[in-house]
């Protein structure tokens, strides 16, 4: 009977070293979960993504961008339209009048330089004296895409002329106008409208709200443009 007797089998810590170990591993899965969340909650917080509509109606969400990051097209666009404002005035719109508005899309330390160019480039000081009937109106042939020379500053080429018509010269006169355009991005739209604003106001105050702006004109052919004042328009 003593050998039929089932011996005391000893307590094993196998299963309970098994158990815990599951149980850990598991804890720890929860515990990557959770933090792989917090951390994309985060991330999106930080980096917030933007609403944006398309022209069909539908909306998407898009990354922002770096501040001083600017789409080429949009940088052509700026430039070729700004160009256009600046040079383009008639009796009804007089050149001073004109360049009160389109210098807001100037840096301020190139504003009396470029104008100085722009008076002096046309015969007669036409800038000036409008009295004649006097027309300007800027031709642009092409604008090649941008080429990035620093963070937040492109160089833009532009190939273009000028046409002067006047009272005594219906079939006007043209004027070569091929530059390079130095345009950076800043960090503020710095065109504002005034309480009764003309449709000039309006197109400068949509083309700064690009928040870009020309600091340095030169002639085509210069090798050496940078964004010093003192070398535009040799």
């Amino acid at each position: 009977m003593q050998l039929l007797k089932p011996e005391n089998k000893k307590n094993s810590p196998l299963p309970l070293l098994v158990v815990g170990t599951f149980g850990l591993h598991l804890f720890t899965l929860l515990l990557l979960i959770f933090h792989g969340s917090m951390l994309q909650q985060l991330s999106r917080q930080l980096t917030p993504q933007s609403l944006v509509q398309l022209v069909d109606g539908r909306t998407i969400t898009v990354d922002p961008q770096p501040n001083l990051k600017r789409q080429p097209e949009a940088i052509r666009r700026f430039v070729g339209e700004t160009m256009s404002l600046m040079l383009t005035w008639s009796q009804q719109q007089p050149p001073t009048q004109v360049w009160e508005i389109t210098s807001q899309l100037v840096a301020d330390d190139f504003k009396q330089k470029l104008k100085s160019e722009l008076t002096n480039l046309n015969p007669d000081n036409q800038f000036e004296n409008v009295n004649r009937g006097t027309e300007n109106v800027l031709v642009i042939q092409k604008i090649y895409q941008p080429t990035e020379i620093g963070d937040g500053k492109w160089k833009v080429e532009m190939f273009a002329n000028q046409l002067l018509f006047s009272s005594y010269d219906k079939l006007g006169k043209s004027i070569s106008f091929n530059k390079q355009i130095l345009v950076r991005a800043i960090d503020e739209p710095a065109t504002s409208l005034p309480n009764a604003p003309l449709p000039l106001h309006f197109a400068a105050y949509r083309l700064g709200e690009a928040r870009l702006e020309i600091y340095n004109v030169c002639e085509i052919k210069d090798k050496n443009c940078s964004g010093n004042p003192n070398q535009a328009l040799p």
